[in-house]
């Protein structure tokens, strides 16, 4: 599947807004429903990118499972007060500005590491007669795709540190 430059552009600019509404919302059920939403979009872009498998498996457990099991946990856990609501967003934005420097840092560190051989492992999937081990080809074939995994297992990390972190009391 072939996309254009606009859908493109659409699709990441949905992955990130419904990425930024999942962790500015004040309410833990429609912060869930942006999650499951930002996986919908995801798996359209793996599926794009000729990844099926690894988009209905984005499309089923994170924006199904997961997100019934988030429901799940919001529906038998205490409402806060809107004070510590507002205390509780205040501290986790102050926390957030720093997760997009970290990533663009890490992505440019990474960019500029491996720029000269990125030629190299840019192959066509699905080759035939590629005869080549499981471990050469994610480590040397498809590099590129491994990186992004990575910067997207970082975001993942910070992001749930910036959930749940809770600063202690001085």
């Amino acid at each position: 599947m072939e996309l254009n430059l606009p859908v493109i552009i659409i699709l990441l600019a949905g992955l990130v807004g419904s990425a930024l509404f999942c962790v500015l919302l004040n309410d833990l059920l429609k912060a869930s429903i942006a999650m499951a939403a930002l996986s919908a979009v995801l798996a359209i872009i793996m599926f794009a990118l000729d990844a099926p498998l690894a988009a209905a498996l984005e499309l089923s457990v994170c924006a199904g499972l997961i997100t019934v099991i988030f429901v799940s946990a919001i529906s038998m856990t205490k409402m806060r007060t809107e004070e510590e609501n507002k205390a509780r967003v205040k501290d986790r934005r102050r926390r957030f500005v720093l997760l997009p420097v970290i990533l663009i840092i890490a992505l440019c560190a990474a960019l500029f590491i491996f720029w000269p051989e990125l030629n190299n492992f840019i192959i066509e999937p699905g080759i035939a007669g590629d005869t080549a081990s499981g471990s050469e080809t994610l480590w040397e074939k498809r590099l590129v795709d491994l990186l992004g995994q990575v910067v997207i297992v970082l975001a993942g990390v910070f992001g749930i540190l910036i959930f749940f972190k809770e600063e202690e009391k001085k």
